[in-house]
């Protein structure tokens, strides 16, 4: 599947503006996400990261977030949500030696498209999304066809995405140096930024 077509084909075809809650890993991917989904939707941002560490990483990233929506100066809320690092790693135990790209991120993009995809049904949004798609060192397939499950478990409409599509990421880039968001050099978990330091010993 063409999952940037598919997303611009859903949209297109709704009769109105749909009100969607997106999942939002960090303000510099959700730059290019939401100059892409604004004009054809109502949007709010979840903010649900409970992989990031340290803490202190977790409210540098919040902070940043919130920074470009007043900087956009729109109607979009940001759900402030708790920090949850005890329920990440439960659902990763087992996984640390994975590598990036392995079965831990899997569980990642899981736990916090469920959160969001729960949320959006329980509060009333037309559909959920994520801005994970955004980013080339994520799993674009497995992203969606998590969606596609979380659709079918909580009876809430999954928009598919690739925003990494039509130079997503590179504008992403663009937006964050316009804007001067603080861009991490890390995915955001403890394994991660593990890995990243090892390259570079």
């Amino acid at each position: 599947m063409n999952y940037d077509k598919e997303m611009d084909k859903i949209l297109d075809n709704c009769d109105r503006k749909p009100r969607i809650l997106l999942h939002s890993c960090c303000a510099p991917c959700s730059s290019t996400c939401i100059d892409r989904l604004s004009d054809k939707a109502n949007l709010d941002i979840m903010y649900y990261n409970p992989n990031i560490e340290p803490e202190e990483e977790y409210l540098k990233r919040k902070e940043e977030q919130k920074k470009l929506i007043k900087l956009l100066n729109n109607d979009i809320k940001v759900l402030d949500c708790d920090y949850d690092n005890d329920k990440y790693h439960e659902v990763v135990k087992g996984y640390e030696k994975e590598p990036e790209k392995g079965s831990r991120c899997y569980i990642c993009y899981k736990q916090r498209m469920e959160y969001t995809a729960k949320y959006a049904k329980d509060n009333g949004y037309d559909m959920f999304a994520t801005t994970l798609t955004v980013s080339p060192y994520k799993v674009t397939k497995w992203i969606n066809e998590i969606g596609f499950d979380l659709e079918k478990k909580y009876n809430i409409k999954y928009l598919p995405t690739d925003f990494k599509k039509q130079n997503g990421y590179k504008k992403s880039i663009e937006l964050s140096k316009k804007y001067n968001l603080y861009r991490q050099d890390y995915c955001g978990c403890i394994y991660s930024k593990k890995e990243k330091d090892s390259l570079f010993k």
